[in-house]
């Protein structure tokens, strides 16, 4: 598509949207001066949720997604240096995660821990002894959180979380049940939920003080979750899905 200075100045935003589309070539005075194109987030370091596999030819440092992260508003993660780019949630997704939140409000009102929702950066550091010897950055759906003293000055938490729930879509289901898997484990978390609403299931991970496994166990529709951290805290899974 060609079209004068003039037109691209009187409608801009038009223009911006069909470059969508095809290039746009700018004519000044009858001569091609310049060319408007399609902007793409450069994707050499990153992983996108919704493909076939989660692995990634490089790794990128903790400096080079901060870099990332302030130069865009994309949400992102970053576990084991790969970078994933997080995808849009669903309708069906955010009821759950509001469902759940709203137990979880009523539970912890007026008690120390907190409870979250994303997005929220989440800093986790494995078996390292502090942030930057294993970075690590997620957003969890919901994070219940004990030690407020560990929110940064930049409003990051550093902590450890009693208990994170993910809940499943398509495209991070892959994420969920494995890399998250892992990195929460050997992080420290207690107990980490995953919500399955095609499946109307969830799975509940109990970790020890070693951060290993100590149980596991899946509740169904017809049943109740209870936490093995926090006492009294039990949902109906037929509230929630």
């Amino acid at each position: 598509m060609r079209v004068s200075t003039t037109d691209l100045q009187n409608a801009f935003g038009k223009y911006l949207l069909l470059v969508q589309k095809e290039d746009v070539i700018i004519d000044k005075n009858g001569k091609s001066v310049a060319k408007l194109v399609k902007y793409s987030e450069p994707d050499y370091h990153l992983v996108h949720e919704g493909g076939l596999s989660y692995r990634a030819n490089s790794k990128i440092s903790l400096e080079e997604y901060m870099v990332l992260i302030e130069s865009s508003d994309q949400r992102y993660e970053l576990i084991d240096g790969v970078v994933y780019l997080l995808a849009s949630p669903s309708f069906t997704h955010q009821v759950v995660i509001s469902e759940i939140a709203a137990h979880f409000y009523a539970y912890f009102k007026g008690k120390p821990c907190r409870s979250l929702t994303a997005p929220l950066d989440v800093r986790l550091f494995g078996y390292a002894t502090k942030f930057e010897e294993d970075p690590n950055v997620v957003q969890p759906d919901i994070v219940i959180i004990c030690d407020e003293d560990k929110v940064n000055e930049y409003g990051r938490y550093e902590g450890t979380p009693s208990l994170i729930v993910e809940v499943l879509s398509p495209t991070t289901k892959g994420k969920d049940l494995a890399i998250k898997l892992q990195l929460y484990m050997k992080s420290g978390v207690s107990e980490y939920w995953i919500v399955d609403p095609q499946g109307k299931s969830v799975i509940q991970y109990i970790f020890t003080l070693e951060r290993d496994i100590d149980h596991t166990q899946v509740v169904y529709i017809d049943g109740t979750i209870e936490s093995a951290v926090f006492d009294g805290l039990k949902i109906r899974l037929s509230e929630i899905l």
